[in-house]
């Protein structure tokens, strides 16, 4: 399942590059082969009355071997902290003509304004001159080792053709959550001081207190 996985993403990616295509899951039911595709612009992938998923479902049988699939289209629940549908917006800005540093500021406001802990963009290819180079932009917090890199990094890779050549794009996006080494100091409260109610016969010291005021008190008579 994991290599039949990794060929219908990769296929998926390469065909439905500008509908912002995120990511796949692919389950066996009773009934045949559940397969949910995420897209940045669902439509793209849904087609003119269905006309682009029954064109898949004849690809997944012929070519993947892929008995009943039963395709859902699903939208990005919140695009900006995917990797994938943030590299595919930077590339398409770059087709348009933005500046590339320019839309790699944007790109990465954006995904830190979603929330997320860190981030870093980088752009290789000619850039500025005949001779290749990269641009790195990073913002907030990036785990490089760790076994938080297994549920809080997304990392995806772009290629796009422009008129200098190629360039190259990748993002990191570090989504929010709790890592491995997080350690939290807890303050100590103060605690109230409880005085409990006196009960029973007065301290000898009490008494003879009591005493010597009724004393005071007689002589003054």
């Amino acid at each position: 399942m994991g290599l039949l996985r990794t060929k219908v993403d990769e296929y998926l990616a390469h065909t439905f590059s500008r509908a912002g295509y995120a990511g796949v899951e692919i389950t066996k039911t009773p009934l045949g082969t559940r397969i949910i595709i995420y897209a940045d612009r669902p439509a793209l992938l849904i087609g003119r009355r269905g006309e682009t998923i029954r064109k898949l479902q004849t690809v997944f049988e012929k070519h993947f071997s892929i008995e009943n699939p039963q395709i859902t289209i699903m939208g990005v629940e919140n695009p900006e902290l995917n990797a994938r549908v943030m590299a595919s917006r930077l590339a398409v800005a770059l087709e348009k003509g933005f500046h590339f540093r320019r839309a790699a500021f944007i790109t990465l406001r954006r995904i830190m304004a979603a929330g997320a802990i860190g981030c870093e963009v980088v752009i290789s290819g000619k850039l500025v001159s005949e001779r290749a180079k990269f641009e790195k932009l990073r913002a907030g917090k990036i785990y490089r080792s760790g076994d938080q890199i297994n549920y809080l990094v997304d990392r995806a890779v772009y290629n796009v053709l422009l008129i200098p050549g190629i360039y190259g794009i990748e993002v990191i996006i570090v989504k929010p959550g709790r890592p491995a080494d997080y350690i939290e100091v807890v303050e100590q409260q103060p605690q109230a001081m409880q005085q409990a109610p006196q009960t029973g016969t007065p301290s000898p010291s009490e008494k003879g207190q009591s005493v010597s005021q009724e004393g005071s008190q007689g002589g003054g008579l």
